[in-house]
């Protein structure tokens, strides 16, 4: 419908929705080795995009769609991921450094390899098995935020959420109890809690 487009035509022209971001539409597009450093993508869309090896340094994301884009060895250095939705991407060996990732969306994620050094990742949901690879080298405090990489990433810290994350709620459950036929747990199985 002509109508849309004029809307959408609008949005872009006037920098998005009520004049914030910028309503550019990335979705499905080959980006591959793009440079694109310190531009605004506010609110933009790179659903199942192709951003490998591309420059995005300094750029604002803030409440962009980036889900199932593929960002191979993309430099985010120093960008502004806060507030994206970013699960089920291919982040591999992509340069974080400095960048900001808070309450950021990394749900079904690969981040092998990713360069975290000054990330901050709080309040970012991340799978477990995610979080834990990374903190096996998170280094560095933020500079803009000041909040330390592996403190960020919840590292070491014994509070954690019992029953994972909301993509894997049984990745780290407790063991499961097998009952005997009155309701208590069966010693026979071998996963009762000790008694003391």
């Amino acid at each position: 419908m002509p109508s849309i487009a004029e809307l959408n035509k609008y949005e872009a022209e006037t920098r998005g929705e009520f004049g914030i971001g910028s309503a550019a539409q990335f979705g499905s597009a080959d980006l591959r080795k793009a440079v694109h450093v310190n531009e605004n993508f506010r609110r933009a869309n790179f659903t199942s995009a192709d951003m490998r090896e591309s420059d995005f340094s300094g750029c604002t994301f803030n409440g962009a769609y980036l889900e199932k884009a593929v960002a191979y060895k993309t430099n985010f250095s120093g960008a502004d991921l806060s507030d994206t939705l970013m699960d089920r991407m291919v982040l591999n060996e992509a340069n974080f450094t400095n960048a900001v990732l808070v309450r950021s969306v990394l749900t079904r994620s690969d981040l092998g390899g990713a360069i975290i050094v000054g990330a901050d990742f709080s309040d970012a949901v991340i799978d477990l098995p995610q979080k834990q690879a990374l903190c096996k080298y998170a280094s560095g405090t933020n500079p803009v935020t000041g909040v330390s990489t592996r403190a960020s990433l919840g590292c070491g810290n014994s509070r954690r959420n019992a029953y994972g994350t909301p993509s894997s709620p049984l990745l780290s459950a407790p063991p499961q109890q097998l009952l005997d036929r009155d309701g208590f747990c069966d010693q026979g199985t071998g996963l009762c809690e000790a008694t003391k």
